[in-house]
């Protein structure tokens, strides 16, 4: 499935919704819910090229696999967390989506302290000792 074919998706989608709401609001839900996971199901492939990509360009640049595993599950995280956070959104708990969208920062900043520490540790290694 290309571009093309996933915008016209959404815009489709989008309209049935936009029509549906008002008659049945929870059919509404579920033809967007349905709709996200096919758009996500068409580019999953397109994300294990990516991962696979980003792992051989760390292995080429001899950064230790610890620190390119954190890199991916940061950018998982981002990708679920804003996933979840946009089906509430849709689903109108504003609220509930803000708590996933903090929930998925703190842990990211959590995976992140490791490399934090190692950019800290490069950095005062440079640094002259008195």
């Amino acid at each position: 499935m290309d571009i093309i074919q996933i915008v016209l998706l959404g815009i489709i989608a989008s309209i049935l919704y936009i029509v549906l709401k008002d008659i049945h609001a929870s059919f509404a839900f579920f033809l967007i819910l349905i709709t996200g996971i096919i758009i996500f199901l068409a580019i999953i492939q397109q994300i294990g090229t990516i991962l696979t990509l980003i792992q051989s360009l760390g292995d080429k640049a001899n950064v230790e696999g610890m620190y390119m595993e954190t890199i991916l599950k940061i950018i998982g995280i981002a990708y679920i967390a804003e996933l979840g956070a946009s089906l509430t959104k849709d689903a109108g708990l504003t609220s509930v989506a803000t708590k996933i969208e903090m929930a998925g920062k703190i842990f990211i900043l959590l995976l992140a302290v490791p490399i934090i520490t190692a950019v800290i540790e490069s950095i005062l290694s440079f640094l002259p000792t008195t």
